[in-house]
């Protein structure tokens, strides 16, 4: 019995031993779990992000991983689909989020994270439960990008239409047509103004009526003074690639003025400068200082403490810091308050020119309206998509473009009648 007992001794210890390792090795997982954050930003431009987030794990002494995908949309619903969602994901589509807050994916914020839920990028949901209808926010916005503005060469700001030539890419990898939705959408805010653009955006503006028709038509004028030919080559062209390597539409010979967001200026040096849509319009805008912006917002589908903690230090001035001396110049980022979107450094991370002018839009802003077709169901968002892609075959076919808006508004109704669009409140003034 004693040598039996000398025999199993060994083995009862090296189980208690296993299993004292296993049960450490589980209370640190649990101490310092890994945390996986989804997000828009790939092929080297993820960077900058990936090291902040680093700074931030050697704050709070946990680990992140960070996944970034260019078809955003279709990883997140596949890993929904299989039980296996992100900690945090950072989307660009606030209609798109509002989807997974309705469907009880995205988490309502809680604690302090709620006072991050900055407007107009955030708004909050009327959501309804077993106890009546109550309002939550959903996501915060970690990152912001100006839009409504036009891309020059330095010396070529004040050519004529005659003389300048739009450069337009239509295609992108998951979503092609977008960059066009973004100049009917910056057409009708200039012309109309805020108050029927966020008609437009919610639903509550009818597509064949003369209001969104006239935007069409706009830009259906601008493309006729434009380089024969253009709009259709833009079908196949990549919104940003120039070929060979090469980023930045304006680095080619063929085109001198670029209608895009403020992100696109880390593909350009000094010698591009932007400036406000409505400097490059031949009517009166319904307001000169009126800007669309968007912004990469980040929230919880996987609730925990250290998701929540996580929530915090994105939208922190430390982080916000760190991100902006992380990226080069060109890549500085932007962020949603006033008091921490200048982000100041010197010496080879000074701002550029172009960002400082970015920066002073902003703030100068009179009112900032939400990208529209972010905030749209993603059914009519596509079909938007789709529209521009057709319309840009023949742009000067009347008879196209009353049927293209006859399809989106039967899509607009059909989508208020399925009560899709959840979000109301979409323009304001610039924050801080």
């Amino acid at each position: 019995m004693r040598a039996a007992y000398r025999l199993f001794r060994p083995v009862l210890a090296g189980a208690l031993l296993a299993g004292a390792a296993l049960l450490s090795a589980g209370c640190a997982a649990e101490e310092e779990p890994t945390l996986v954050v989804l997000g828009p930003w790939t092929d080297g431009e993820e960077t900058p992000f990936k090291t902040t987030l680093a700074k931030i794990g050697e704050r709070t002494g946990r680990q992140y991983v960070y996944k970034g995908t260019r078809s955003l949309r279709e990883t997140l619903v596949a890993q929904l689909r299989t039980d296996t969602p992100p900690d945090v994901a950072i989307l660009n589509g606030p209609g798109e989020l509002a989807e997974y807050a309705l469907n009880g994916d995205a988490q309502p914020l809680e604690g302090d994270v709620e006072n991050k839920a900055i407007l107009p990028w955030a708004p909050s949901l009327s959501v309804t439960t077993a106890a009546g209808t109550v309002r939550h926010t959903y996501w915060v916005p970690i990152r912001v990008d100006l839009k409504s503005i036009v891309w020059s060469r330095a010396g070529e700001e004040d050519a004529g239409p005659e003389e300048a030539v739009w450069c337009l890419g239509m295609a992108s990898g998951a979503t092609s047509g977008w960059p066009g939705t973004d100049w009917i959408e910056d057409l009708l805010l200039q012309r109309q103004g805020h108050a029927v653009y966020e008609d437009f955006a919610t639903g509550r503006l009818p597509w064949d009526g003369e209001p969104v028709k006239q935007a069409w038509q706009d830009w259906a004028t601008l493309l006729a003074a434009d380089q024969p030919g253009n709009g259709r080559s833009s079908l196949t062209r990549h919104f940003e690639q120039l070929g060979a390597g090469s980023y930045g539409l304006l680095k080619g010979k063929d085109c001198t003025r670029e209608h895009q967001g403020s992100f696109i200026g880390r593909h350009y040096g000094d010698d591009v400068t932007p400036a406000p849509t409505s400097r490059f319009i031949d009517w009166p805008p319904k307001n000169r200082n009126v800007f669309e912006v968007s912004g990469d917002m980040a929230a919880v589908f996987k609730p925990s403490d250290a998701a929540w903690e996580l929530m915090l230090e994105l939208t922190s001035p430390r982080t916000q810091a760190d991100w902006v001396e992380a990226a080069g110049p060109g890549e500085r980022p932007y962020f949603p308050s006033g008091k921490t979107r200048t982000a100041a450094t010197t010496g080879k991370n000074a701002p550029t020119g172009a960002s400082a002018d970015v920066v002073r839009m902003f703030n100068d802003a009179d009112q900032i309206c939400v990208d529209a077709s972010d905030a749209m169901p993603s059914t009519l968002r596509g079909a938007f998509q789709r529209a521009v892609l057709q319309f840009l075959e023949k742009p000067e076919d009347t008879e196209l473009l009353d049927d293209l808006l006859a399809q989106l508004e039967a899509e607009r109704v059909l989508q208020r009648e399925a009560d899709s669009f959840a979000l109301d409140d979409l323009c304001g003034a610039p924050p801080g």
